[in-house]
């Protein structure tokens, strides 16, 4: 009887003893080690040496003696214009617009294909700044007027005429972003 229920329980009894050797030689082998993640290692404080010495000496020379007054004015003149400020515009119909705005003197010099002109500021508001002058683009008879509003100077209306003052040319423009300097 023994033989018969071994014949039976033949297949099980082989497909476990099958199923723990691959177990075994799985767990024998070498598995990799997985690589850590960029979370891993950017919390990863890093130490990095440091040298208590400073990386070039110190040589520092000290005038005990005060210099005169006359001694150090011409060394003290410095000029810084930061009342310049140039921007381009795109206006509609096509024109390009070159503005460089004069804080100081209240002026804009606008540069057109046509031609360019300095124009003087009318007013005292600063939204909108009017500016005008009493010739053309091309240095003939007429009139140009500039209409520049908003705190960042973004938009403007440009109004020309040539000797027919009854025949009034208006342009929008917007500033370009690689206008502004």
């Amino acid at each position: 009887m023994r033989l018969e229920l071994l014949k039976k329980r033949r297949t099980p009894i082989a497909l476990t003893g099958l199923l723990a050797c691959a177990l075994t030689m799985s767990a024998c082998q070498q598995q990799q080690e997985t690589e850590p993640s960029l979370e891993d290692s950017i919390s990863e404080e890093q130490s990095v040496p440091m040298s208590a010495e400073p990386a070039e000496p110190n040589d520092v020379l000290v005038d005990t003696q005060d210099p005169s007054l006359n001694e150090v004015e011409g060394d003290t003149v410095a000029s810084v214009n930061t009342a310049v400020n140039q921007i381009t515009y795109s206006c509609s119909p096509e024109l390009q617009v070159e503005a460089t705005y004069k804080d100081e003197d209240n002026q804009v010099v606008i540069g057109t294909p046509q031609g360019t002109v300095t124009l003087m500021k009318t007013n005292d508001a600063t939204n909108p700044e009017v500016f005008e002058v009493d010739n053309a683009l091309e240095g003939g008879t007429g009139f140009v007027q500039w209409r520049v509003a908003h705190q960042d100077r973004e938009t403007g209306v440009m109004r020309t005429a040539g000797a027919d003052a009854e025949n009034v040319s208006t342009y929008e423009c917007k500033k370009t972003e690689e206008g502004a300097v």
